[in-house]
This record gives structure tokens, C-alpha cells and sequence, in this order.
């Protein structure tokens, strides 16, 4: 089993091309990216065709990228765009779970940096997040929370229970910011048990370019190990993007599908490694 996110090549429009494509390549999941970066509500007529769409092509959705709109924003301290901002999580909660998941993954709103020094904005992030809990518990969907800093998610583990908010570990983020002490595999090792979602792609370190696993710096091995002994148990879900070398959408998708099926063997062989009894002394 593998995910592929279905923003690999556009994040709007008609995603029924993209997912047609995702599925020829071998693909058993998707990870929905479509329409994240947005204020944009999704419809019953909408989630009913994108239902009947995976259903068609034998796909399965594995989690869904909720959005923090620029102006539905649940963190912001204008009380009716973070009321708004509450309806726009509450509809991809919904989403999630009418297209049979149980992740919806959710950035932090704003610079990261700023939320260090920020008790007002934090005080609308529990606002809004002790309003979504009964949706959470009603749809069974859990919230995943997407690093930058890895502290800031550590405080919402903290406030909140397994059931209702975990961990999403996007290492392409992580590359970047371990080259500030930020963010990387260093800070996810103790939170480990509370990943429910990754984002897998690669980059040189100088900027998110999400290109396919194995074609830049991420230290695989290292992140394979962490996984391996994680609460993650999902298949490899990858957040690669075509371009930076790949101008044809198949080619892409055949190159990100050896990745990710590489990676998975990865994971297995080192997960049995794990789970080996201890031999008995000599």
C-alpha cells in the first residue's frame, strides 16, 4: 500500500485527472491536498463526487490536509474570522470522515516563530481547539498537528489527549529547520508516540522542494528507524511534487511510486529487526 497527496501537480481545479493518474501508477491511497491553502468550504455535492470518484477508481483516502484560510483563520484574533476558521476545520473534519479517514492534518496559523511569544494567539488556538473537540469526537477524526517547531505541537499533546489531536511529520520541513536546531528528526525522536501522519519528500536543505524520497539530503535511514519504532502505522503516505527535473506527470508518479515502495521495505525490514526476541546468552 502506498499514498500520494493529490496536489502533487495543481492544489485546485477538477482533481478527477490527478486521481485517475495517481491510480494508474499503482497507488492504493491518497492523501487529500487539494484546496488546503485556502477559504474555500466544500459542498455535499462536492464530497459526494469526490466519494464516488475513489470508489471508481478503487482508491482510499488515508487523510486530508485541512486548511487555515487567509481570512477563516482559527488562531486569528479577530473573533469572527477565528469562528469562521472554526467552521472551515469543522467542514474538512466532516470531510474526512464522510470519505472514510480518521487524520485530518492542520498547520499551526502564522509564523511559528512568533507563536513563542504569543499568549493572546494561544489562547484562541485552545478556543478554537476546546470548540472542535466535540467534532472530533463525534467524527472520529483526529487532528493532526504539522511541524514547524516541534515544541509548539509538544504543548498541544500536552493539553490534549491521543484520541483527539497527534502529530504530523512532514520531513521535508524537517530537513530544513534541523539546520536550525528546529523542527527535525532530533525533536520528533520524543514525541515519536504521538505521530499519526507523515508527509515524506526530500529537499536539499535550503528550502521545501518537495522532490521525490531519495533525491536529496533527508537522512532516510535515521527517519526510517524513528518510524519503525513510532505509534505510526499507516503506509507510506509521500507529499512529493512534480518539476525539479520531472516535466511529465507519469514519469513523476513511476519515479515517486519506486520511492515510496523502496521505502516501505525500508520500514517492514526494520520494524522486524525490531520486534525480533532477544537471543538467549551463550
Amino acid at each position: 500500500m502506498l499514498s500520494i497527496t493529490t496536489d502533487y501537480a495543481a492544489d485546485t481545479g477538477c482533481p478527477e485527472p490527478y486521481l485517475r493518474r495517481i491510480a494508474e501508477a499503482g497507488f492504493s491511497h491518497v492523501h487529500w491536498g487539494h484546496q488546503w491553502t485556502g477559504d474555500f468550504l466544500y459542498g455535499a455535492p462536492e464530497i459526494r463526487q469526490i466519494k464516488a470518484w475513489l470508489g471508481e477508481l478503487g482508491l482510499k483516502l488515508l487523510d486530508l490536509h485541512a486548511s487555515v484560510g487567509p481570512e477563516k483563520n482559527y488562531g486569528s484574533l479577530r473573533e469572527y474570522e477565528r469562528q469562521a476558521g472554526v467552521e472551515l476545520v469543522k467542514n474538512r473534519l466532516e470531510m474526512t470522515a464522510e470519505l472514510g479517514a480518521d487524520v485530518a492534518i492542520l498547520h499551526l496559523p502564522g509564523m511559528h516563530d512568533k507563536l513563542d511569544n504569543a499568549p493572546d494567539v494561544w489562547e484562541q488556538l485552545w478556543r478554537s481547539f476546546d470548540e472542535l473537540a466535540p467534532v472530533i469526537r463525534s467524527t472520529g477524526v483526529r487532528i493532526a498537528i504539522e511541524n514547524g517547531p516541534i515544541r509548539h505541537i509538544a504543548n498541544i499533546c500536552d493539553r490534549y489527549p491521543p484520541e483527539a489531536f497527534g502529530m504530523c511529520y512532514d520531513c521535508g520541513h524537517g530537513n530544513m529547520g534541523h539546520l536550525n536546531t528546529e523542527g527535525g528528526l532530533d525533536e520528533l525522536e520524543p514525541l515519536k508516540d504521538r505521530l499519526i501522519s507523515v508527509h515524506l519528500h526530500d529537499n536539499d536543505g535550503s528550502g521545501d522542494q518537495h522532490k521525490v524520497p531519495f533525491t536529496g539530503t533527508v537522512d532516510w535511514d535515521r527517519l526510517v528507524g524513528i518510524l519503525a519504532e513510532s505509534s505510526y502505522t499507516k503506509c507510506v503516505s509521500m507529499e512529493s511534487s512534480v518539476g525539479d527535473g520531472f516535466d511529465d506527470e507519469i514519469a513523476f508518479l513511476q519515479a515517486a511510486f519506486d520511492a515510496g515502495t523502496r521505502l516501505a521495505a525500508m520500514i517492514d525490514k526494520r520494524r522486524g529487526q525490531t520486534a525480533q526476541p532477544a537471543s538467549a546468552p551463550g
